[in-house]
């Protein structure tokens, strides 16, 4: 039968690395998209960083499945049947037999256009109210992979936008509502895009037929190829992408610049 969860013995999530990925591609795309102040950038950042992980919420022991209890049980449970409803009648002939279920319907770009979309019609009707909800969903899950730095981190930027806000700090969050649904599709593509480098692979230009696949596994030659928790990931990739989301953060350059000059510049002799 197709509507079947996937078994215990899954393979392990790199659900630290996608969310490190989805906090630089934040910082990255923030400054393209006109999120320029640090607190702007920030909070776009947090919601790509938690929305990169949202694609493995249909596997049942991946973080997104568990952060809300039974509530994101129910819709992790709901998305795998979505999914291996829509792989069964759209599958190609040399598509491997498979449920459909993991790195299937929501490791789309499809997919996270649709979940941008969906989120930037939201926050644009539901107003600064709808815009929180979506970073603090975005945080907890980003928190949840990364630790409590992320909440310190969130609380900073959150401290700093009330005292540079207007006298209507409410507004000036409402601003970002169209920002939100970029933030969640950056997020998904993220993710995706770290699954394409994997064994595995990850079928995400679905429904573009390839090579006589629908859901054809976009990856690299194997050489080149991640295994996920694997020492790889854990001592080359994890903390290369610590150091570039440092980087990343707006001011970073400037202040470690000035910083390194007022370490090696040796203090100018008082006149006598």
């Amino acid at each position: 039968m197709i509507f079947t969860v996937e078994p215990r013995g899954a393979p392990p999530m790199m659900g630290r690395t996608h969310a490190l990925t989805g906090w630089c591609a934040g910082l990255g795309v923030a400054q393209f998209v006109g999120a320029t102040s640090i607190e702007q950038a920030v909070l776009f950042a947090v919601t790509t960083s938690g929305f990169a992980l949202l694609p493995d919420l249909d596997h049942p022991h991946a973080r997104a499945s568990k952060l809300l209890g039974p509530i994101s049980r129910v819709v992790s449970w709901l998305l795998r049947h979505a999914s291996a409803g829509l792989y069964a009648v759209t599958k190609g002939p040399r598509d491997e037999r498979k449920k459909g279920t993991h790195r299937h319907l929501s490791h789309t770009v499809l997919f996270a256009v649709g979940l941008g979309l969906a989120a930037s019609a939201g926050t644009e009707a539901g107003g600064p109210y709808a815009v929180a909800a979506v970073a603090v969903l975005g945080l907890l899950l980003a928190q949840d992979a990364l630790g409590d730095w992320m909440i310190i981190v969130s609380a900073a930027a959150v401290v700093w936008w009330l005292n540079t806000a207007g006298p209507d700090p409410l507004a000036d969050l409402g601003e970002l509502s169209g920002l939100m649904g970029i933030a969640v599709a950056v997020g998904c593509v993220t993710h995706c895009l770290g699954d394409a480098i994997t064994e595995s692979g990850c079928p995400f230009l679905f429904p573009i037929p390839i090579a006589g696949e629908t859901w054809y596994e976009l990856r690299p030659p194997k050489a080149l190829r991640l295994r996920t928790g694997k020492r790889v990931e854990r001592m080359v990739v994890f903390p290369v992408f610590v150091v570039l989301g440092l980087l990343l953060i707006p001011g970073a350059w400037e202040f470690g610049a000035d910083f390194i000059e007022r370490m090696f510049t040796p203090p100018v002799e008082a006149a006598r």
